[in-house]
């Protein structure tokens, strides 16, 4: 696959391309044969002048991604492969930025879809509001019945509160986006992701961007297409994952808890307790697992206007299992986990990145 970009000049340059400055897109991919081709087809098609090269940091796949990097990079000058040995998220982050070169950092995963024009808007947005990250809508959609369920949950408020890169809403200022398109002076600065945040490392690298004087900004313009979960097994164990590690960013990070991430631990405790009291004490007790029930019957005709009998039926147990595992996975996050991130305080992700790298003299990274 070649795909060449528009409008260029004889030299092999887009108009405006002098102005506009080189960016750098980071995907970080494990098992993604599925998506992956599509998604760094929409990186390579963007509407964009300037320069453009792709880094994909490769974990451990069990599926043909390996295969399909190799290819993508044999098809075009512009993207590379560089290995993520840990499958870790933030570790292959960090691996793809050292490996990357560019002013603007773009992270996209390997399911997440750029609408055409995201990374020319994305950078006028950081050269109009000086921010040092700037994202959008992590704009659901499914393929198949229940994907579709669950993207109608993962964008209703019901589902994920009033997070606006979930739902929706006014630009401006914002504790966290989807994704993001950063400053690489900011990633220098602050020393890349936290490698041991297996999971809200996004949420975590931007608390300390805030920290540190620089400015997240959220703008309904920028929108990437995300693939759902496929499964009701998969969908528990990503939600029971996202539960507990923002517990260990409350952990180390005082003081950024807020009511929203309360509600879903708030609610597996109430029901809990209903549910003893009812069994065991007095039927008064199987009024709030009924209350909640009521509520998600509710939002499901609301929110499964439009889907499909099949996928309206699944909407309930998509919004249950993202509610419940959430809560669950809050409510039960070992102290070890925060015990390991604090101990860790103060190391640059970025730094070991570059020595792993250069520990092995760089021998693995293609480059076609």
């Amino acid at each position: 696959m070649t795909a060449k970009p528009s409008n260029q000049t004889d030299g092999g340059r887009s108009p405006g391309a002098e102005a506009a400055p080189a960016v750098s897109v980071i995907m970080p991919v494990l098992n993604e044969e599925r998506h992956l081709s599509t998604a760094v087809r929409r990186v390579l098609e963007q509407d964009y002048p300037g320069e453009l090269e792709v880094v994909v940091a490769l974990g451990p796949s069990t599926d043909r991604t390996d295969e399909i990097a190799a290819e993508l990079c044999a098809a075009d000058p512009r993207v590379k492969s560089v290995p993520n040995l840990t499958g870790r998220t933030p570790c292959g982050l960090n691996a793809a930025i050292a490996a990357s070169s560019h002013p603007v950092v773009v992270r996209v995963d390997g399911h997440g879809m750029l609408t055409p024009n995201y990374i020319a808007n994305a950078v006028r947005l950081m050269a109009e509001t000086g921010a040092a990250n700037v994202g959008g809508l992590m704009y659901a959609e499914g393929e198949t019945e229940w994907e579709k369920a669950v993207a109608a949950a993962m964008t209703s408020r019901i589902g994920v509160g009033n997070a606006a890169f979930h739902t929706g809403g006014e630009a401006g200022p914002a504790d966290t986006v989807y994704l993001g398109v950063f400053r690489r002076e900011t990633l220098e600065q602050v020393g890349g992701y936290n490698e041991e945040f297996i999971r809200a490392q996004d949420w975590e690298m931007n608390y300390r961007i805030r920290e540190a004087g620089g400015l997240i900004w959220f703008s309904p313009e920028l929108r990437v297409s995300y693939r759902p979960r496929p499964s009701v097994r998969t969908l528990a164990k990503q939600y029971l994952q996202y539960g507990r590690w923002r517990r260990v960013v409350t952990r180390y990070h005082k003081g950024s808890v807020n009511l929203r991430y309360l509600a879903p631990p708030a609610a597996v405790v109430a029901i809990a307790a209903g549910i003893v009291v009812g069994a065991a004490v007095h039927p008064i007790g199987w009024v709030v697992p009924a209350g909640y029930a009521a509520a998600v019957l509710a939002g499901t005709a609301k929110e499964g206007r439009g889907l499909s009998w099949k996928a309206r039926a699944q909407l309930p147990v998509a919004l249950a299992t993202m509610h419940m595992c959430w809560g669950y996975g809050f409510l039960t996050s070992p102290r070890s986990l925060a015990r390991t991130v604090i101990a860790s305080r103060g190391q640059s992700g970025l730094a070991d990145a570059r020595r792993r790298l250069g520990a092995d003299d760089r021998p693995q990274v293609q480059d076609a």
